[in-house]
């Protein structure tokens, strides 16, 4: 086996939803991607009332990180042979029993969307490997294509859109406004792309009990939580992204000026929950991924996990989601005996993840 292209992908989605119909659902997204992709989740859970609580795990979003799509269908795969097989799981040295699977499976949804981005990806595999963005010629300066073609999809969330506006002028926040950036033109306004758009669907309109969110990514081996635009804080309420009396001064380090509030309480639960993603995985062979928090990768804005956890912050009516983005591996592209190690790792992580959420208290 190698790397999948996109048709695969799908068809591996679809494939599993026939395979297992009493144990998963194919969702279709409402919109195509630009080039016309008809985009597929799946649900894997016992049949339940649609109030049960949700995990959604999406990848696929850089085109280059061509392993995230193999990641999420392989741990679908995974559980829904463990399920229907009553076995356990075992990942290198990191083993799940039986009863571990089932009881995930009967009182957790688990929502896995492994492609958002179909033709960033088919363009990566075929053509210029290292594209990252999607494939939206809509927004390039008459006359240009070339980098000036597409949107860096994980730049394009509604959370603090307006970088020049909300962080300081020397924060080297990793977002451009520029069409032609080759790697992070954010897109001229918050969900501008279907990609983003399709994602949005998921959390607010199909699955709106989502209480767990998980954006899969490479590399550096990190485990990173929220917030990305500043250093976390648990003791100055009024440093809120939605304060506008601290424009201009996010997203610089070690200084007191600005840093983004979370409750700690939620602080609590985000870091342990990363922790236990991150030591189910060490067990697997050793690997050692990073718990940290968004910013202390680099200062970012518009990011899916930000904006996921953000919401029942700007709407009190909307799940609270614990989000997070993996950054997996040391390289996009890794050889495919190497991904194989990946994958393992990976999936042992988020079955560790899924089980450690699916306890903690409402």
């Amino acid at each position: 086996m190698t790397y999948l292209n996109i048709a695969e992908v799908d068809s591996a989605a679809v494939n599993l939803s026939h395979a297992y119909s009493d144990l998963c659902e194919l969702v279709e997204l409402p919109e195509t991607s630009i080039e016309g992709v008809a985009c597929h989740a799946l649900r894997v859970g016992a049949p339940s009332a649609n109030g049960r609580d949700c995990v959604v795990l999406i990848g696929g979003v850089h085109a280059r990180e061509w392993g995230s799509c193999e990641i999420l269908v392989d741990f679908a795969a995974d559980l829904l042979e463990a399920y229907k097989s009553g076995s356990g799981l075992r990942y290198g040295h990191k083993s799940f029993t039986a009863d571990e699977v089932r009881s995930l499976l009967d009182n957790v949804n688990i929502v896995v969307f492994p492609l958002v981005n179909p033709d960033g990806r088919r363009y990566s595999q075929t053509v210029e490997a290292m594209w990252r963005k999607n494939r939206n010629p809509a927004h390039a300066p008459a006359g240009h294509d070339g980098d000036c073609v597409g949107v860096d999809i994980n730049r394009n969330y509604d959370f603090l859109f307006d970088a020049a506006k909300a962080f300081a002028p020397t924060a080297g926040v990793r977002v451009s406004s520029d069409p032609c950036d080759p790697q992070v033109y954010q897109g001229p306004y918050a969900f501008s792309e279907p990609e983003t758009r399709n994602v949005r669907w998921l959390l607010e309109e199909r699955f709106p009990h989502t209480r767990w969110f998980v954006d899969v990514h490479s590399y550096s081996e990190d485990m990173l939580y929220v917030w990305g635009d500043d250093e976390d804080q648990s003791k100055d309420g009024s440093m809120d992204f939605r304060n506008p009396d601290y424009d201009g001064r996010r997203g610089l380090a070690g200084d007191t000026d600005y840093r983004e509030y979370i409750p700690k309480d939620d602080f609590d639960t985000a870091t342990a929950l990363a922790r236990s993603f991150s030591d189910a995985l060490h067990d697997v062979r050793g690997t050692t991924y990073t718990p940290k928090s968004g910013f202390d990768l680099y200062p970012t804005c518009g990011t899916s996990d930000d904006y996921a956890f953000s919401r029942h912050i700007t709407d009190d009516k909307k799940e609270k989601t614990f989000a997070y983005t993996i950054e997996w591996g040391k390289e996009f592209q890794p050889p495919w005996a190497d991904m194989e190690e990946v994958i393992k790792d990976v999936s042992a992580g988020l079955l560790q993840f899924c089980l450690s959420a699916a306890v903690l208290p409402r």
